[in-house]
């Protein structure tokens, strides 16, 4: 039996429409609210963003969803881990890091409704180990505790592109965002002998020394020390290297370090089993996933920069199930048009029917199904779904912040004083509108409609 997806597109004409309330609306739709009972610790597992990253889902998504879970007598918690270096200068490789960026990106308790919780402690060492005997790659894997000691989740996850998972959806949302450090050592194939960075080709000759403006980050980004230069050159000692990812732009874009085989595709298929791992530390039906396919830069929220989104908007997701839920926002990628002057047009993938996340969300065009394909293969979901689109609910005023009209609510004030000056204000009397007009020509010398005959 194919799973359900229910589905809401991103237009809005008022309040009751907005993308908001859509995302509460799909959320009853597809039974999510079933996933919490009272008392239930619920974690909203989401990304707050990277230092400068500007896609990133905005907090009021989160506030409406902690909202609702506190309706439903859960306490919500807004949870996301420490990284993996990733970059040399990553703002969230420990707890206080992440915090910081989290709070410039508007994500506080006080905005949110609730705590905001760095899952895997201060230093990404805090976790539960879960054997994953199903695993396609990962036979084990390692969990944030505040994850695996939640009683339900609610993963509300931006759907967009992502240099090494291709794209960013549920799967990856869980799959990476709920592991600990080691957990992403792990699904990253850290110390990995064939898949690893620890196995990649290096070409230590072709160094250029004495012309490079990075020299100095090579003897300081290893946190183990495992890359320096010397009067001979660089170093590299590979039996120190864990995979962490810090020097890995320096070395590619110097041309002395390359990537391993199979490494983006492998990475890709770990992540569908570390999702698998995650859902294993939940009771059957206390996890449901909302994706929101807007904002769809082509390289994820974990990067410093936002692109132009080579998609337009295509709304709002929900289902109990992650691969279904992924492969849904897949299909109606590659069913759309991609932006003009993106990525997309870059690429050449700007007509409907092509595959948009294969060729804009990876560094190197690896293929979109292997999260989906994986996660099938491991028991995470199933690919096969049925999309139902959610009718806009009749006679619903929600999300108002208060019931009180502004003119009950304005009249005793203006009763004791009116905001309006006395005499009026100073204005002229008629002017005449065709001096700023524009002659009622517009862009392209098309006539203006209300000067039209």
């Amino acid at each position: 039996m194919a799973s359900k997806v229910y589905y809401m597109d991103d237009r809005a004409k008022a309040i009751q429409d907005s993308l908001v309330a859509k995302m509460l609306t799909v959320f009853e739709a597809a039974g999510l609210q079933n996933t919490i009972s009272p008392g239930d610790t619920v974690a909203i597992k989401l990304h707050m963003g990277e230092y400068n990253n500007t896609a990133y889902l905005r907090p009021v998504y989160a506030r409406a969803l902690a909202d609702k879970i506190k309706d439903l007598g859960g306490e919500p918690m807004v949870v996301d881990t420490t990284t993996l270096p990733y970059t040399p200068f990553a703002s969230r490789t420990t707890a206080l890091d992440y915090l910081n960026t989290a709070y410039r990106n508007g994500y506080t308790p006080a905005t949110l409704g609730c705590p905001v919780i760095i899952g895997d402690g201060f230093l990404g060492a805090d976790d539960v180990r879960v054997d994953l005997p199903e695993g396609f790659i990962l036979k084990e894997q390692y969990v944030a505790t505040a994850i695996a000691m939640a009683d339900a989740m609610i993963a509300l996850t931006h759907f967009k592109g992502h240099p090494m998972g291709v794209y960013g959806g549920a799967i990856k949302n869980i799959g990476v965002g709920c592991a600990s450090k080691k957990g992403k050592y792990n699904l990253h194939m850290g110390g990995h002998p064939k898949y690893g960075l620890n196995a990649r080709p290096f070409y230590p000759q072709l160094c250029k020394k004495s012309d490079c403006a990075s020299m100095a980050l090579c003897n300081t980004v290893c946190p183990e020390n495992a890359l320096h230069i010397s009067d001979e050159g660089i170093i590299w000692q590979r039996e120190k290297c864990t995979g962490c990812s810090a020097c890995f732009g320096i070395l590619v874009m110097c041309g002395v370090g390359f990537i391993p085989d199979d490494y983006f595709d492998s990475a890709a298929a770990a992540m569908a089993d570390s999702a698998k791992a995650v859902m294993n530390t939940f009771k059957p039906g206390k996890v449901g996933f909302i994706n929101m396919a807007i904002d769809m830069s082509p390289w994820c929220d974990c990067v410093s920069f936002s692109d132009r989104s080579f998609l337009p908007n295509l709304g709002v997701f929900a289902s109990m199930d992650p691969v279904a839920i992924d492969v849904a926002c897949l299909d109606m990628a590659t069913n759309s048009y991609g932006v003009p002057g993106s990525i997309a047009e870059e690429k050449g993938v700007m007509e409907p029917g092509i595959r948009k996340l294969t060729s804009c969300g990876s560094v190197i065009g690896v293929d979109e199904m292997i999260q989906p394909n994986t996660g099938e293969k491991n028991g995470l979901g199933k690919k096969e779904y049925e999309l139902i689109t959610v009718p806009q609910p009749e006679n619903v005023l929600p999300f108002l912040p208060s019931m009180k009209t502004v003119g009950i609510k304005l009249r005793p004030f203006y009763g004791i004083e009116h905001v309006m000056p006395e005499g009026g204000f100073k204005r002229k009397l008629d002017v005449d509108l065709e001096e700023v007009r524009g002659n009622g020509v517009g862009l392209h010398g098309k006539t203006h409609p209300s000067k039209a005959h």
